[in-house]
């Protein structure tokens, strides 16, 4: 259409010439030639504006593409605040991974399925600093296992100098522990570790709420949940990018299961309440169960494994790997290490052992 336009502007302004020349009127032959150089310098700007348009266009495109891909990371390293509501950085927090809406990833809905084996343990410990291997010659010198039909799945020597024992039941646990304290009581003692109480997330709650008023308000304006004063726990509650602010309590299991099966009236909002799944991650050797402050390892980047932070990383996508498969399978000796995802996927299976470790330690 453009190039239309310009023709027919040259054709009439050819005509006008040779018309005006034809008079031999020179005045207006320099108007128009006037006019002619006036509409030369139009095209020219107006060619020179349109190319910068397509630059700041094609700058626009990869600054999106590059806003999208940091929003992708973001997504998979998000973290509420510190408990205490200190003004930390990101580096001194422990990375927390928060469940998803409605079970729609597949990590949250296979660490959470009702296939995960709980663990039934016994700590033993020296009275007089002996080594695990002394404490083991005792137990199996004066304990029993068969007259007492306890089936031992598990013996094994801690760093710590203490020995773990594991078991098939809750009972067995009782009766064993009692059993090693009765009999090895003069050099052992043994004990039971407490499960941790499950944490759940309340989504969405009123944005003047705090975390001592919580249990006041969910017990007040949800009588038919039938709950008691001391069975919820409120701990910290932390704001989402898009405004929304989430409260993370701690209850007993049979609370949790009532809850879960509930949708909550705080204020004047309808709450959700999801799981609370936490993976404490080091943000300088992207390992599992430390914090920064803590860590002995060295830099390496959560995308690519390079002795690298993550905002200096430029790998692609198909060269992404997980530090954390690497040290597993080059430990445990199971051949090619897991290079298909970073320690950041959500589907990574050091991330899922983790999460399973979690769980068979809390009292679901």
């Amino acid at each position: 259409m453009a190039d239309e336009v310009n023709q027919q502007l040259e054709s009439a302004l050819d005509t006008l010439g040779s018309i005006t020349e034809k008079s031999g009127n020179l005045r207006i032959v320099d108007s128009v030639s006037t006019l002619r150089n006036i509409f030369v310098n139009l095209k020219n700007s107006a060619e020179e504006q349109m190319a910068k348009i397509d630059h700041l266009e094609s700058e626009v495109k990869k600054a999106k593409a590059e806003l999208q891909q940091r929003r992708a990371v973001a997504l998979s390293i998000r973290e509420p605040p510190p408990r205490d509501g200190s003004g930390k950085t990101l580096a001194d927090c422990a990375k927390h991974v928060l469940p998803s809406v409605g079970g729609a990833r597949k990590l949250y809905s296979l660490v959470t399925s009702e296939s995960i084996e709980k663990r039934y343990k016994i700590m033993v410990k020296s009275k007089s600093d002996q080594s695990p291997e002394t404490i083991k010659s005792i137990l199996k010198s004066k304990i029993n296992p068969t007259e007492m039909k306890v089936g031992i799945k598990s013996l094994k020597s801690l760093r710590d100098g203490q020995v773990l024992i594991e078991v098939g039941s809750a009972d067995e646990t009782n009766l064993l522990s009692a059993n090693i304290n009765d009999t090895c009581g003069e050099a052992l003692e043994a004990n039971v570790p407490i499960l941790r109480k499950p944490r759940l997330i309340i989504r969405n709650i009123p944005q003047d709420m705090s975390v001592e008023g919580f249990e006041e308000t969910l017990l007040a304006q949800n009588p038919e949940l039938g709950m008691k004063p001391g069975e919820v726990t409120a701990r910290f509650k932390f704001g989402t990018k898009r405004g929304e602010l989430n409260m993370v309590v701690e209850v007993g299991p049979e609370t949790r299961k009532k809850l879960l099966q509930s949708k909550l009236k705080m204020g004047w909002l309808i709450c959700s309440v999801g799981d609370y799944l936490v993976a404490k991650r080091c943000y300088k050797c992207s390992g599992f169960n430390h914090r920064y402050q803590e860590c002995k390892g060295e830099v390496t980047c959560p995308l690519c494994a390079g002795g690298h932070s993550l905002k200096d990383c430029k790998a692609p996508s198909n060269q992404h790997k997980c530090i954390n498969c690497m040290n597993y399978n080059r430990h445990s000796k199971k051949g090619k290490a897991c290079e298909n995802h970073s320690s950041l996927s959500k589907d990574c299976p050091s991330l899922q052992a983790v999460l399973t470790r979690y769980l068979q330690n809390t009292d679901y």
